[in-house]
């Protein structure tokens, strides 16, 4: 565990009218290839006050020192789905295979970022719980600030984007057993697009 910044001074006043900044659960990892950004990224969150826990999921036990960036990126997801982190941010060469492992868990949503929109949209458009970023891709003080301005976004249930979230969370729970034969209510027939010229759809008799 990297700290557990909860106090007594997170109690709020009763008669208090402001309204106190979120403060999460988070999770930090990385493999060897994201490893020193991850360091530099731990001590900048372990000092964010919208920081109520920081657990470095690289370092459990059940990983060894030379994880790859898939268990760790599953290891963040099921400790999000479980309930037991809010979000988490993971560091490998290009944040692409941490995204695409912590996705795989259902019920969560990752996605790498390495702009300022990006990372806005992620939460606003998206309630992403996992951000991940390159340590090959991006310098490190640009990861700091995207790092620090991804934890000042909240998603806004009642904004549009809530159906959109709902049709991926609806697909989760009722749809991803799908078999192929008999595509979904709403969804697009891809079966009426024709495949481009010489290319043979998968599953059409061969000649």
């Amino acid at each position: 565990m990297v700290s557990d910044q909860t106090t007594s001074d997170d109690v709020t006043s009763e008669d208090s009218t402001s309204t106190a900044p979120p403060r999460y659960r988070l999770l930090i990892g990385s493999d060897s290839a994201g490893a020193d950004y991850k360091a530099v990224l731990a001590d900048d969150l372990s000092r964010d006050e919208r920081v109520a826990s920081l657990v470095d999921v690289s370092s459990l036990n059940e990983l060894a020192d030379d994880a790859s960036y898939s268990q760790v990126g599953i290891l963040a997801g099921q400790a999000i789905a479980r309930g037991d982190a809010d979000r988490a941010i993971l560091i490998c060469g290009t944040g692409i295979g941490m995204a695409i492992s912590a996705n795989k868990v259902p019920g969560v949503r990752a996605t790498v970022a390495h702009d300022s929109f990006s990372v806005e949209r992620s939460i606003l458009s998206n309630d992403c719980h996992v951000l991940t970023m390159g340590q090959r891709v991006i310098g490190l003080e640009l990861a700091r600030r995207l790092a620090r301005e991804w934890l000042g976004y909240e998603f806004d249930p009642a904004s549009h984007s809530a159906a959109n979230i709902d049709i991926i969370t609806g697909f989760e729970g009722e749809d991803a057993a799908w078999d192929g034969q008999e595509v979904p209510t709403g969804s697009i027939d891809a079966g009426a697009v024709e495949p481009p010229h010489g290319v043979r759809r998968a599953g059409a008799p061969t000649t």
